[in-house]
């Protein structure tokens, strides 16, 4: 799994004409399952995204989390993050199968909305237009493979 976190002023999400979601000051999440996703631990992966300190206190250090400023999460799926670029267009051969990652998507949200009451969410498989002011700017990947677990 991979996400995209981008710390944001504001961001909403909007398919064809209609406004799903939007969210003030938080972050804008961007995720994506691969085929090796099946058993992804995701308590150790919310635990680290909501109490991620990358909003700055009163001396200008990443020192602030989620919960410190009482800022909001908007969550997109995106499986163009396993994208391979073998030349000029890529595959998406590592990306985990529609069904399967619906099903990842929606455990994540849960997961996330009952470990955090400020969460927000795109419609998964829908082509979205998304806008949103970046604020710094500060975008984080996070790949569960790469996290250290406490």
């Amino acid at each position: 799994m991979k996400l995209v976190v981008q710390r944001v002023k504001y961001a909403k999400v909007s398919v064809g004409n209609e406004l799903i979601s939007e969210i003030n000051q938080g972050f804008l999440v961007f995720i994506g399952f691969s085929n090796n996703d099946i058993d992804t631990n995701f308590d150790k992966i919310v635990n680290k995204l909501i109490n991620l300190r990358i909003f700055e206190d009163e001396e200008n250090k990443m020192n602030l989390s989620l919960k410190d400023i009482n800022g909001e999460i908007l969550l997109i799926s995106q499986f163009t993050l396993y994208a391979k670029l073998n030349g000029l267009r890529p595959s998406f051969s590592d990306a985990l199968n529609y069904d399967s990652a619906e099903k990842l998507y929606i455990k994540f949200y849960e997961l996330l909305k009952n470990s955090y009451k400020n969460v927000k969410k795109g419609v998964f498989g829908a082509k979205m237009d998304i806008e949103l002011l970046n604020n710094g700017p500060v975008t984080i990947i996070v790949d569960d493979k790469e996290i250290w677990y406490e």
